[in-house]
């Protein structure tokens, strides 16, 4: 298995900027990078809160001894009871990775990966909801051929929904290598071909799905109309994505809260991962840091 990398950390430390006696949330824990960053910049008065949906995330938080330090198995969307029942009210900082962490591509039984057989779960919180192929047995052509074109931004997605749609009704699809070769077979590639192409044909409908089957962008709408809420005065949040539809509600909440008055401040344009990163962390190449500051 790969290690996970935590991705533009110096440069969402720097936004983030941590003060010693400060309250932080790291909404979305993954294996910890992040966490330990604003750790080591904590004074001994400082605060830190993670969240994560995923429980394997959860173990790992449990591994970090430092009183300072708890988490909370929950998605960020659900923030504002998390903070509550953790007896705090405001803090100086929200931050979240909205990438899908290694281990959990790596886990075939967690089903993120076309590259590897296992079933089509897809949750990052398997004790929650409905696995990915529960979806595709219930969701329209109609519907499955928008979404894997407005999450997935796949040009063949009309052709791969009417194959899917064809597929199961001769038997239920239920694992990712299935899922793989009708798509493959719907762009017309081959499982060689498409094994060696630089971006595999079925990349863009499991992340298509993944995005659906966790409600990652009305997820991540919560997460940034509540944010200024929890913020005190001077307080940022600061936000990495991945996908073009997830950046561009970031920009816009930003963009909306600097005409309200709401933030003060905030970054002109997307930081992103520099050349040295990009090389040593390929999954880096698509990420995307904006920050914005609390008036």
């Amino acid at each position: 298995m790969s290690a996970h990398r935590a991705v533009l950390l110096e440069e969402a430390l720097a936004a983030l900027a941590p003060k010693p006696g400060g309250v932080y949330v790291d909404a979305t824990f993954g294996r910890g990078g992040h966490s330990r960053g604003i750790l080591e910049r904590l004074g001994s008065s400082g605060r830190l809160v993670a969240l994560d949906r995923d429980p394997q995330a959860i173990a790992v938080a449990g591994e970090i001894g430092d009183a300072r330090f708890s988490a909370v198995h929950a998605p960020f969307s659900e923030l504002t009871p998390a903070l509550a029942r953790a007896g705090i009210d405001k803090v100086d900082g929200v931050l979240a990775d909205l990438g899908v962490s290694s281990p959990q591509l790596d886990d075939p039984a967690r089903g993120f990966s076309f590259r590897q057989p296992g079933p089509l779960d897809m949750r990052m919180d398997p004790t929650r909801g409905q696995p990915a192929s529960a979806l595709l047995h219930r969701m329209s052509e109609k519907e499955l051929a928008a979404a894997l074109r407005e999450l997935g931004d796949e040009t063949d997605a009309p052709q791969i929904a009417r194959l899917i749609i064809e597929r199961r009704r001769q038997s239920p699809i239920t694992t990712t290598a299935q899922l793989t070769a009708i798509v493959c077979e719907a762009r017309d590639f081959t499982l060689q071909r498409a094994a060696g192409a630089k971006l595999h044909p079925a990349a863009r409908t499991f992340q298509a799905l993944r995005m659906l089957v966790n409600r990652e962008l009305a997820n991540l709408q919560r997460l940034l109309d509540v944010a200024p809420t929890l913020l005190k005065p001077g307080g940022v949040i600061a936000i990495i994505t991945f996908h073009s539809g997830e950046d561009r509600l970031v920009k816009q909440a930003i963009r909306d809260g600097r005409r309200a008055g709401t933030y003060r401040e905030a970054a002109d344009d997307p930081i992103t991962a520099s050349p040295e990163e990009a090389t040593r962390n390929p999954r880096s190449r698509s990420a995307k840091l904006r920050w914005a500051r609390r008036a």
